[in-house]
């Protein structure tokens, strides 16, 4: 099993909210998922970018391979989330 951390797209038609979820590579974007780890709305103008980092590098240190706007979202949130 390759676990990939990755968006999952959710909310309404031009309103999206995605979560940060850990999923194998096989299953569908919006499908089933090992673990949610975090969230990001797109829609707040400070980022809103919510990451349990514990889980995260939990996941990273198991292999887990983050997706390229995922890994971009890491660097963007704070630290202290």
């Amino acid at each position: 099993m390759s676990a990939t951390i990755r968006l999952s797209r959710h909310g309404t038609k031009k309103k999206p909210y995605y979560r940060i979820v850990v999923a194998d590579s096989r299953f569908p974007r919006d499908g089933r998922f090992i673990e949610q780890v975090g969230s990001y709305d797109p829609k707040i103008a400070a980022g809103g970018i919510k990451i349990n980092r514990e889980r995260m590098d939990k996941w990273l240190k198991r292999g887990a391979r983050p997706s390229q706007t995922v890994s971009e979202l890491i660097k963007k949130a704070p630290k202290s989330a």
